[in-house]
């Protein structure tokens, strides 16, 4: 197993590689405007995977990903060799919908939005459901009872009970 610092530095270079070459290496027609996003490498350096997002629609995306898959060979002697390890790693290439995300999030705010304007509207004309001081507050005497009063009191209830 590699040091995880070790891995990320070598994704990295991936990345870089990959971008490099299919910018200037890379002359099949099928490709499109492609822009390589990410790259991962597992802990033992053997498979890369790149993603990457295509500006276009899915015949243009298709395409690219043939281009991509018929490139892979070249693009792996390219990271091989720059990264000099024992093993050129597999590269595997996937897709990277940023874009179809970023549109799901943004409706989602938007839709978020438009709740909390409904919330806003129907609490402007909304009442207590019941009193203003739902708790109860105790009432203070100011007649000025005396003490024996408040002790006459469990035995005036029990009259009034019966």
């Amino acid at each position: 197993m590699a040091d995880p610092a070790k891995v990320r530095k070598h994704a990295e270079r991936v990345r870089e590689l990959v971008a490099s070459a299919v910018r200037t290496q890379i002359k099949d027609p099928r490709l499109g405007m492609i822009t390589i996003t990410d790259a991962r490498i597992t802990a033992d350096l053997r498979e890369a995977t790149v993603f990457y997002t295509v500006l276009g629609d899915a015949e243009e995306q298709a395409g690219t990903a043939a281009a991509l898959e018929s490139a892979k060979g070249m693009l792996r002697g390219v990271v091989g060799r720059a990264l000099g390890l024992r093993h050129s790693p597999s590269l595997a290439f996937v897709s990277d919908d940023v874009q179809e995300h970023v549109k799901h999030i943004d409706d989602l705010l938007a839709e978020a939005k438009q709740r909390d304007e409904q919330v806003q509207q129907l609490a402007a004309g909304a009442a207590y459901a019941g009193e203003a001081q739902p708790y109860k507050v105790e009432e203070d005497d100011d007649e000025g009872s005396s003490d024996d009063d408040d002790e006459d009191e469990p035995a005036l209830r029990a009259a009034a009970q019966r």
